[in-house]
């Protein structure tokens, strides 16, 4: 899962502009009205599906006003909510990767489109549900500040709380476990005075697809961009592993 790893992190970095910004925003308020939604209530604390929607938004330093309205239009205390349904599509980019995409729309024929015409501009397809979900799993993922930080020390704070894994990728940590015990762990990090700078259940692949032509790996990377730039997709998950050197090319004019 390097090359997966990096293309996060390159997407991280590439999040920092404000047009990025401004689009994490939209993706993060809507996944906060549905859990409101789901759950009846602007109240956090009462549901336990909100409050994660909710740290996940300050987490990205969405403004307190923008979260609040949110879980207010999903509950209904507000007259100008969206009903969004979630949605998920499944297909395969150049060189047999497979791809997830998880979405909450307003309307499905649209959003159905969008993802078609995305896979379709990279030489990718759209496949039949079920064809590649049965390759990825839901693990917990939290992401620390690695400046100043010593491996083992964030080893130590998290051993306990349901740390699995821990890995460096230079700027940051990314310690995994399983979803049921994020919420513990983030805890008894910033309890240990580490920094976490986000936190969430990606799904992981089972198996991965190693790329090694740039020219595929570009297509991939664009692929993934297109993706990411549909304001109703929310997620996007694939199996490839790009090598770095060849990850670094792919993504030198990404």
């Amino acid at each position: 899962m390097s090359g997966h790893s990096k293309w996060a992190t390159i997407k991280r970095k590439k999040g920092a502009n404000d047009a990025a910004r401004g689009k994490l925003f939209g993706k993060l308020v809507r996944q906060v009205e549905v859990a409101a939604r789901e759950s009846g209530t602007s109240d956090p604390a009462a549901s336990p599906s909100l409050a994660d929607a909710i740290q996940r938004a300050r987490d990205a330093s969405v403004p307190k006003d923008n979260i609040e309205r949110a879980a207010k239009r999903g509950a209904g205390e507000l007259d100008d909510g969206v009903a969004y349904t979630p949605v998920t599509y499944e297909g395969y980019a150049p060189g047999g990767v497979a791809v997830l995409v998880e979405c909450l729309t307003d309307n499905k024929n649209r959003t159905a489109s969008d993802v078609r015409q995305a896979f379709t501009k990279v030489g990718g397809s759209l496949a039949d549900p079920g064809s590649v979900a049965y390759l990825f799993s839901r693990r917990g993922q939290i992401v620390l500040a690695a400046e100043g930080v010593d491996g083992e020390e964030a080893m130590l704070a998290g051993m306990e709380h349901g740390l699995e894994d821990l890995e460096d990728q230079g700027e940051t940590m990314v310690a995994w476990c399983d979803p049921g015990e994020r919420s513990t762990l983030r805890k008894a990090f910033e309890a240990a005075g580490l920094v976490v700078r986000e936190a969430s259940s990606p799904l992981v692949p089972s198996t991965s697809i190693p790329v090694a032509d740039v020219a595929e790996a570009k297509k991939i990377l664009r692929l993934l961009d297109l993706l990411d730039d549909l304001d109703d997709v929310q997620d996007v998950y694939a199996n490839f592993d790009i090598a770095d050197d060849v990850m670094d090319e792919a993504s030198a004019d990404a």
